[in-house]
């Protein structure tokens, strides 16, 4: 459900609650401006979410039905407070640009209303399973056209993460078992794991080649000293190769420095204007095939000054007809 919903769905909450007749289908689709088909689903989500707090009344007066709520606080609904604030911490982490601040404060809004209202101990926990899921996914999303994977799959992955519990995969035709440590996001999502049975060193398994996943009782002792976002920040993108990990150095053109200058290519780049107005940028990491890439978007506004192995990559595919920069 998207941020806009849940909030509507709040709001159908505080009718239901401060209207003494309850409210009317006709009420929701003025109040919201939405059709029948829509206030009818908004009434469904209400009962789904609230559960047993909502009540359905037929006026024998006017024959309209209202739907109204007890006026119980958060905590006593169904809402179990982990899985909603997990969302919120999600949704607040990917909203990192300038133009997003009114949109993460009334995320943060909601959030702190969500802890407010559950009992301590309970918003403790909610607060530890948000953590974790927020380490587990410790890359945000990229926009862009991304490997399709199945729902089933990531929800299981999800699950696994949060109770540190062994999964059995079906990965290439094979059965595997593997203890789950996260998943890094881009292009091609990947879960990140050990598989035991081939050793302790941690393995990479595509998404969207996972025919199937489930959540064994099993559990493993996850490593203290693994940071995902340390871990992430080997590779450009989303594919490791401790073999291709160098220290990298491009030039962009004066024409294309402004537009350079606003991209963060990777967590720990040190980004400089030079005297002639290029900008050098360098970081360290491996992931050559995703680098060449990208840069092919700049075309020959982009210079690889090192490794040798990502220039060689690079310069042969380099244009100067592309009509805009990315």
């Amino acid at each position: 459900m998207s941020f806009e919903k849940a909030r509507d769905i709040l709001r159908l909450a505080d009718m239901a609650m401060s209207r003494h007749m309850g409210v009317s289908l006709r009420d929701i689709e003025e109040e919201f401006g939405v059709a029948r088909r829509t206030a009818q689903r908004m009434t469904q989500a209400l009962h789904e979410i609230f559960g047993d707090s909502v009540s359905v009344e037929d006026s024998d007066s006017d024959m309209i039905r209202r739907w109204k709520m007890k006026s119980t606080v958060l905590a006593g609904l169904h809402l179990n407070g982990a899985e909603e604030l997990e969302a919120i911490e999600v949704a607040l982490a990917r909203l990192n640009e300038p133009g997003d601040v009114r949109q993460r404060q009334a995320l943060q809004a909601l959030r702190d209303r969500l802890l407010a209202a559950l009992p301590s101990t309970k918003a403790r926990i909610a607060e530890i399973d948000a953590e974790t899921a927020l380490e587990a996914y410790g890359m945000a999303a990229r926009p862009g056209p991304v490997a399709r994977a199945d729902r089933g799959v990531v929800e299981a992955i999800a699950e696994a993460i949060r109770g540190f519990n062994v999964m059995r995969i079906v990965y290439g035709q094979e059965v595997r078992l593997v203890e789950p440590y996260g998943v890094l996001l881009g292009a091609r999502r990947y879960l990140v794991a050990r598989q035991p049975a081939k050793g302790q060193n941690l393995r990479h398994f595509r998404l969207d080649r996972i025919e199937s996943a489930e959540v064994t009782e099993g559990w493993f002792e996850r490593s203290p000293d693994f940071d995902l976002s340390s871990y992430a920040e080997a590779a450009f993108g989303s594919f490791h190769n401790p073999d291709q990990v160098r220290d990298v150095v491009w030039l962009f053109s004066e024409a294309a420095a402004d537009r350079a200058e606003s991209w963060q290519f990777h967590p720990k780049q040190v980004a400089k204007r030079l005297s002639d107005g290029r900008l050098e940028v360098r970081f360290r990491a491996g992931g050559w095939l995703e680098m060449t890439w990208h840069l092919y978007k700049w075309g020959d506004d982009v210079e690889v000054v090192a490794p040798k192995e990502l220039r060689d990559l690079v310069h042969v595919v380099r244009r100067s007809d592309f009509e805009a920069l990315p």
